[in-house]
């Protein structure tokens, strides 16, 4: 049985950092392109970041392009998403997905499993 398992989320000042981590269980970590999206309250479901099965290439949106950075340790099956220069509007539940293929894109359908999800919130 696959588990995603997203931890790290809370209530955080603007312009401070956090770092999410999503501990996965039951598959081959290290074969799988992985993701993170969010969601706001009231939108849609959004692209945050995604990573390859190696952590040597990895896509981000352009709302967190040089704020967030995603990345793995493979040996530990954790993923992580270092957030820095957080604003107001970054607030939302964040979730780690495991992709179906190697890499990583920004197309949820692509993701097989994902995580319960974990709140972060941005005060301004």
């Amino acid at each position: 049985q696959v588990q995603l398992v997203e931890s790290g989320g809370r209530l955080v000042q603007a312009g401070g950092s956090l770092k999410l981590s999503c501990v996965a269980t039951g598959l081959t970590f290290s074969s799988y392109g992985m993701g993170w999206f969010r969601r706001a309250p009231g939108k849609e479901r959004e692209f945050v970041a995604s990573i390859s099965r190696s952590g040597g290439n990895t896509y981000s949106a352009d709302s967190v392009k040089g704020r967030f950075t995603i990345s793995r340790d493979n040996d530990k099956n954790t993923l992580y998403l270092q957030m820095d220069s957080l604003k107001p509007e970054d607030t939302a539940v964040y979730y780690c997905a495991s992709s179906t293929m190697s890499y990583g894109s920004s197309w949820s359908g692509e993701y097989e499993y994902w995580g319960q999800g974990t709140q972060v919130t941005v005060s301004s």
